[in-house]
């Protein structure tokens, strides 16, 4: 795991530091980002950066320390400082009018001047609001903001759809494990996996069961489990994921460049089987995003079935095999069977995620390949008449939408569990795409949005 937002530089940590430092080591965490409240800790932060390779800083003056900037000199020190190679970011920096330690209208004017040093120097911005909603999305829009984070996130579910909305990202710290937390725990459960991040904000705020006490990096464990039952995945998936989101938005460490074959999440492995598919959905994420869940899925060349089976091991240490991707699995049917085929003589479970189009593609019936081999096959509907399917899913072939349907019902005869899917969205009628499943005689579920994997 990566903390996004610690103050390991301030003097709660005099006594301990190194000691501290080396728990969060041991507790797994990759990095940690030192975060700046004003010039010193800016110094301090740097510091602590240069004697630890895997600690990053960042410059700013927080805004309980507004009032202690200087326009020309406080800028000046800043952008100074922002040269060091250790230095990830500017802020923390924002707006605070819970305690008002600095007059509002000397926050906004500081807040500003933040953003215009981190799109001069070209950082990314660490922002800090807590019951300033309105004038931080105003001037978050005013100023062109399109590389950050809201750390410590306190906000409600109208401001967290305006970040993401934005490509900003959210974070999270270890007041999403209490008790009362239950409206932002719901926000954690929406915010997608790509502008997701985690954080401890240490020495503050520390997670339950340690609520009260001195925060330390060592606790984000805490946070990420809350996180990993509010979502539907494991804590691994959480640290994966926001991992390469910290890595990316502040350009550390290193990102997987290219496509992985196999990818775990929460119990199952899937195979990315190939990037190629029949249809050009509005919605999908490939076009929009290189990871699924953390996962790198560019694939450089599709695998085939030998190097799939290595890469799977042993397919009893999963709950399923699925054949997802960002591709379609079915314009690779013999490599389908034949993986599927090795899974199910060692006992495993096979699932097979797809358009419903293999049919068609192959020119050939292949659920009859698949017959024995395949437990399930999931097939994704996402409209209710082949009107809206054209324009959701831009199909390449001629008769996609029928051809699904017939791939469905000839699925019934072959596969033991055959389901329909749909993606929630405006335009698609999820009561009517039920009662085609209900039609068909086959499972029914329904997929939020940006919510993949």
């Amino acid at each position: 795991m990566i903390d996004s937002h610690c103050h390991l530089e301030m003097r709660q940590f005099d006594v301990d530091r190194d000691a501290c430092i080396l728990r969060a080591r041991d507790a797994g965490i990759e990095a940690m980002i030192a975060i700046a409240s004003d010039i010193e800790s800016s110094i301090a932060a740097i510091d602590l950066a240069k004697g630890h390779p895997f600690i990053y800083a960042t410059v700013g003056i927080h805004p309980h320390n507004a009032s202690t900037f200087v326009e020309s000199a406080t800028c000046e020190q800043l952008r100074a400082l922002c040269s060091d190679a250790r230095v990830v970011a500017v802020g923390e920096t924002g707006l605070d009018y819970h305690y008002d330690h600095s007059p509002r209208n000397v926050q906004r004017d500081v807040f500003v001047r933040h953003m215009e040093l981190a799109q001069e120097v070209d950082l990314p911005l660490v922002i800090h609001s807590r019951e300033a909603k309105e004038d931080t999305l105003v001037l978050i829009e005013q100023c062109g903001v399109k590389n950050a984070v809201l750390h410590c996130f306190s906000g409600d579910m109208h401001m967290a759809e305006v970040l993401v909305s934005r490509g900003l990202y959210i974070s999270f710290s270890g007041v999403v494990t209490f008790k009362k937390a239950e409206q932002l725990r719901e926000i954690a459960g929406m915010v997608p996996d790509d502008l997701l991040l985690i954080e401890t904000d240490a020495p503050y705020l520390a997670p339950l069961p340690y609520r009260g006490k001195r925060n330390e990096p060592s606790y984000l464990r805490y946070t990420a489990e809350v996180i990993a039952r509010v979502r539907g995945i494991s804590p691994q998936d959480v640290a994966r994921i926001t991992s390469n989101n910290a890595k990316r938005l502040f350009g550390i460490g290193e990102v997987a460049s290219s496509g992985t074959i196999t990818y775990k999440i929460r119990d199952c492995l899937y195979i990315n089987l190939t990037n190629r598919c029949t249809n050009e959905c509005v919605f999908c994420i490939r076009y929009k995003n290189d990871f699924v869940k953390g996962h790198n899925m560019r694939l450089l060349q599709e695998p085939e079935a030998d190097e799939i089976i290595a890469a799977i091991g042993d397919p009893t240490a999963y709950k399923e095999i699925v054949f997802c991707g960002y591709g379609e699995p079915l314009i690779r049917p013999d490599v389908v069977k034949a993986v599927a085929g090795y899974v199910k003589a060692l006992g495993g479970q096979v699932r097979v995620n797809t358009n419903g189009q293999g049919n068609l593609v192959n020119d050939q019936d292949v659920l009859v390949q698949l017959s024995g081999v395949v437990d399930h096959i999931s097939v994704s509907l996402n409209a209710q008449d082949a009107r809206t399917y054209e324009r959701l899913c831009k199909p390449l072939l001629d008769g996609a939408y029928e051809g699904l349907l017939g791939f469905v019902r000839q699925a019934r005869r072959y596969i033991p569990v055959v389901t329909l899917t749909v993606v929630e969205m405006p335009g698609v009628d999820v009561a009517a795409c039920q009662a085609i499943a209900n039609d068909l005689g086959v499972n029914f579920r329904v997929r939020h949005l940006d919510v993949v994997g």
